[in-house]
């Protein structure tokens, strides 16, 4: 749980301490934001994860067929508008026959079907809280249920170009950037920091986003039918795109992996930027964000090292042990500590680098 619970906003402690342990089952690193968060802000952006985690995992599924999964995220974007009388209640009714049975139930099947207790959770925040959350979470929502409807008669989402892979990590992630960003912007804060942060909180967005497009290659195409990769880069190494885990294109496909990758890395400055100007208030914390940003960029350094592992299911992936260091030594740490350890990270496990970071 994370720190000076007193502070936590209003809401039944039940309801509370149900979100934040739903997302420790559903993402651990985000799992690593929330815990070094604290409150308000810790509850905040646990429960928006939350909403944004219940449509994407309606979208990741390949057993929902394209129109229905278009017609759920339409639901629930119509139970999030305060302005509709769809209830929470008509989505879990329509997404009931879609729910794996409870006792094979994923964690974030889970969290679908609990869906009304986390929007319950939800509307017990201030309302300016609420008011900055829904925008981008409905935002998320139309842009998966458009990319659903657009490649319906393939069965699964099919990228094309470049253009339209940032596109679709705008919705899935950029969405999420400006999520925290209003959060941390209510209240004063001068135009020039304001301006600053949202020419970039989308860039932090899509660097995550597009890290974890580069690293689950194989499981996105084997187990939920999405090609991320675009048709336009496979296409420039020779890969037809319903071969992109074939063996005989590893190598072909492992090169457009790590296109991927050198593409995100565009957007590490911006991302740096963004963590570098993120107002610290209401619970906010450095070390929260500077947790999956740096992640990324170890992840990044073994995506380039080694791409062929996304494509053959061994997974992309640093050590624990560099997940522990990383997070031990942002505790407390400022902006300036923030670019030495991504130097060092680039270049190998922070675990193992000697350095003179406290």
């Amino acid at each position: 749980m994370s720190r000076h619970a007193d502070a936590r906003p209003p809401a039944t402690d039940d309801d509370l301490n149900w979100c934040h342990d739903a997302v420790q089952g559903v993402s651990r690193t985000f799992a690593l934001t929330v815990d070094v968060l604290d409150e308000p802000m810790s509850s905040y952006i646990c429960i928006g994860y939350l909403l944004c985690r219940i449509p994407d995992t309606i979208e990741d599924s390949s057993s929902i067929a394209p129109d229905e999964q278009a017609h759920l995220l339409r639901l629930y974007d119509s139970a999030l508008d305060p302005d509709d009388d769809t209830s929470i209640d008509e989505f879990v009714v329509a997404v009931e026959p879609h729910l794996p049975p409870a006792a094979d139930r994923s964690d974030d099947w889970d969290v679908v079907a609990n869906a009304p207790r986390v929007l319950r959770t939800f509307e017990a925040l201030p309302v300016d809280v609420r008011e900055a959350v829904t925008p981008p979470v409905r935002e998320l929502v139309s842009g998966m249920a458009m990319f659903v409807e657009r490649y319906s008669h393939t069965g699964g989402l099919r990228i094309q170009s470049r253009e339209e892979l940032e596109e679709y990590c705008y919705y899935a992630a950029g969405t999420v950037g400006n999520l925290i960003t209003n959060l941390v912007t209510r209240g004063n804060i001068d135009r020039e920091r304001h301006s600053l942060l949202y020419d970039t909180a989308e860039e932090f967005g899509l660097l995550l986003q597009l890290v974890n497009i580069a690293k689950d290659v194989h499981d996105d195409y084997d187990s939920e039918n999405n090609v991320y990769l675009p048709a336009e880069w496979l296409e420039d190494a020779g890969v037809p795109q319903e071969e992109v885990t074939a063996p005989q294109h590893e190598a072909q496909t492992a090169s457009v992996v790590r296109r991927t990758a050198t593409h995100a890395k565009s957007f590490l400055d911006d991302a740096q930027t963004y963590l570098e100007t993120v107002p610290l208030r209401d619970g906010n914390t450095l070390a929260a964000w500077g947790i999956p940003f740096l992640l990324a960029v170890g992840t990044l350094r073994e995506l380039v090292a080694n791409p062929e592992r996304a494509v053959t299911g061994e997974g992309v992936k640093i050590s624990r042990q560099e997940v522990f260091a990383v997070v031990a030594a942002l505790n407390g740490t400022s902006a300036d500590t923030l670019a030495e350890m991504r130097e060092v990270i680039s270049q190998q496990p922070f675990h193992r680098a000697t350095t003179n970071i406290d």
